[in-house]
């Protein structure tokens, strides 16, 4: 099945896989210690499509508000620094992907988003005809397509890099590449999963 780009997030846990045919041609790369970005491969075709690169994970807040936000497009910025900025992480999301709403692609394509706290986690989507922000307490899965409302999902990894190379290996189709992110007591950490 082909859900398009999905994430998982729970306390502690969350991750995000591109999935795509349209473009296959891209990888996740490590900016900075609190930044993971897609982007084209060295061998990907020139594009001007606004949806193939942006920050897909970051670190954000301090002390116990320490969190990864991750997704599938421009808007983790706008949830990062409004979660660092002090908002609660459901007034991140809604404000986030409110004002940003699904892609204007050709496929209308949803925008999917979570922040991934110690205590808590808290999942995204706006799609053409609806914005649903969920409080959730176990993993949750949320994808573009087919699977695109939060639902309960078993995913017990329990590092970042458990996290990524888990969401690589999910049985959906056109997996491309993986981001992972563990919030433990007083670090947030990253991982990337090319399937190299």
């Amino acid at each position: 099945m082909y859900v398009g780009r999905l994430l998982v997030a729970g306390p502690q846990i969350g991750a995000y896989r591109v999935s795509s045919r349209s473009f296959p041609n891209r990888a996740i790369r490590r900016r900075d210690d609190e930044t993971l970005t897609v982007g084209p491969t060295d061998d990907a075709e020139a594009t001007d499509n606004p949806y193939v690169s942006y920050n897909c994970a970051r670190v954000v807040g301090e002390k116990r508000r320490r969190a990864g936000v991750i997704g599938n497009g421009s808007h983790v910025d706008p949830v990062a620094e409004k979660y660092a900025r002090g908002y609660p992480a459901r007034d991140a999301l809604v404000e986030a992907l409110h004002a940003l709403d699904f892609e204007k692609d050709d496929y209308d394509t949803p925008r999917i988003a979570a922040v991934v706290g110690r205590d808590t986690a808290h999942v995204g989507i706006v799609r053409r005809d609806a914005l649903l922000v969920e409080a959730v307490d176990e993993p949750h899965l949320v994808a573009t397509y087919e699977r695109d409302a939060p639902e309960p999902f078993a995913f017990e990894p329990t590092t970042a890099s458990a996290a990524a190379k888990s969401a690589y290996a999910l049985e959906f189709e056109h997996e491309v590449c993986a981001a992972g992110v563990h919030v433990g007591d007083n670090s947030v950490g990253l991982a990337v999963e090319n399937g190299d």
